[in-house]
C-alpha cells in the first residue's frame, strides 16, 4: 500500500499556542491540496521545542528560567481539556493521519508538570494515542517530566501501522524492540538532533526494525525567535544563526534514504511510503520473528498506567 507523506519542519509562533495551532493547520491543508494522506510535525512542535533551556547558565539565569517557564506552561496544550479539537477537526476536514509532537500539561493530578508528548490522530479527527518521552534529555528535565509506557504502542491507522519515539527515546534499544514487537509498518521519529549521527540511527533503525522511518526537526533561525520572547537578544541575539537544521528524511526498510535531508529549509518534504516493502525487508533480518531467540533473551513492558494516587471512595 503506498502513501503519500509530508513532512512538515515549518517553525511554530514560539511561547504563542493559537499562533502555533493557525501554522499547523495552514500547514495540514497544503500538504492535504499536495495529495499527503499522513502529516507528521517536529518534537514539541506546540508551542516550539524548548532550545533555550540549552542554553541558559545554571544558577545565574534562574529567574529567566521562571519567567520563560511560566509562559510555556500558559501555552502548553492540555489534551484533556480540548486543546487539540483544532487540529483534530482539521484532520478530520483533510481526511489525513497526523503526528503532532507538544509540551503537554498534566490537567488531571499536577496541573502543573509538563511532558514531552506526541500524538497521533486518524483521518476521522479521533485521538488514537498519546505518548510522552520516557526520558527527557538532559536540561530537558528542567522542562518536562517522566512519562509512562502506555503511549509504547503500534496503532493502525490507513497508511500503515504506526509507531512513535520521541528524541533520544530511538537511542533506547528496548523502547525500539518494543514497537518490532507490535508489527510496526511505519516509526516517527520526531526530534531535536541534527547530527550526522541522528541520520545514521534512523538508517540503522529502518534496517534494525524493517520499517519505514520518518524523523524531522524544526528548521529554526535567530529571526524565528519572537521580538517579545524573554531574553532574546541574550539566548538568540544573531538572527542569521540556524538554530536547528531540520534535516526532515524519510527512510525506507533496510536503509534507503528515499525523501531528504532536508537542510535548514522551512518548508515541507514530500516522499511515498509503501508497506508492502516492509515484510519483504523482514524476509532477510525480523529480529522480533526468525531473527530473534526468545530461549534466550526475554522483555517485560510495563504499559500499565502509573497515576501519581488512586482514590477509592464509597
Amino acid at each position: 500500500m503506498k502513501s503519500k507523506v509530508a513532512i512538515i519542519q515549518t517553525p511554530p509562533v514560539l511561547l504563542d499556542i493559537e499562533a502555533s495551532m493557525e501554522n499547523a493547520i495552514a500547514a495540514l491543508h497544503k500538504a492535504a491540496e499536495a495529495g499527503a494522506k499522513l502529516a507528521v510535525f517536529p518534537e514539541a512542535y506546540l508551542p516550539g521545542y524548548p532550545a533555550w533551556a540549552w542554553r541558559l547558565r545554571p544558577g545565574s539565569d534562574m529567574r529567566l528560567s521562571v519567567t520563560i517557564h511560566e509562559r510555556l506552561s500558559r501555552n502548553a496544550v492540555d489534551i484533556d481539556g480540548g486543546d487539540l479539537a483544532p487540529l483534530c477537526n482539521a484532520a478530520r476536514d483533510t481526511g489525513m493521519t497526523v503526528v503532532m509532537g507538544m509540551s503537554e500539561i498534566d490537567s488531571e493530578f499536577s496541573g502543573g508538570t509538563l511532558f514531552n508528548t506526541v500524538v497521533l490522530i486518524g483521518p476521522d479527527g479521533t485521538i488514537l494515542n498519546r505518548h510522552r518521552k520516557l526520558i527527557p534529555t538532559n536540561p530537558e528535565r528542567m522542562v518536562w517530566g517522566r512519562g509512562d509506557a502506555r503511549g509504547l504502542r503500534v496503532v493502525d491507522t490507513p497508511v500503515g501501522r504506526i509507531g512513535m519515539l520521541i528524541c533520544w527515546e530511538n537511542y533506547m534499544p528496548l523502547s525500539r524492540y518494543a514497537l518490532y514487537a507490535q508489527k510496526m509498518e511505519i516509526l516517527v521519529s520526531p526530534t531535536w538532533d541534527c547530527s550526522d549521527r541522528w541520520q545514521a540511527t534512523m538508517r540503522h533503525i529502518a534496517t534494525e526494525g524493517g520499517c519505514w522511518v520518518v524523523s524531522l526537526a524544526t528548521a529554526l533561525k535567530g529571526d524565528d525567535i519572537p521580538d517579545d520572547f524573554p531574553g532574546r537578544e541574550q539566548l538568540f541575539g544573531d538572527p542569521d544563526e540556524w538554530i536547528c537544521d531540520g534535516d526532515a528524511m524519510l527512510v525506507a526498510p533496510f536503509a534507503a534514504v528515499t525523501a531528504g535531508p532536508l537542510h535548514r529549509s522551512a518548508d515541507i518534504l514530500y516522499g511515498e511510503i509503501d508497506t508492502d516493502r516492509v515484510a519483504l525487508a523482514r524476509r532477510t533480518l525480523d529480529v522480533t520473528g526468525h531473527y530473534s531467540r526468545p530461549d534466550i533473551f526475554s522483555l517485560h513492558v510495563d504499559r500499565r498506567p502509573m497515576p501519581p494516587v488512586e482514590f477509592e471512595d464509597d
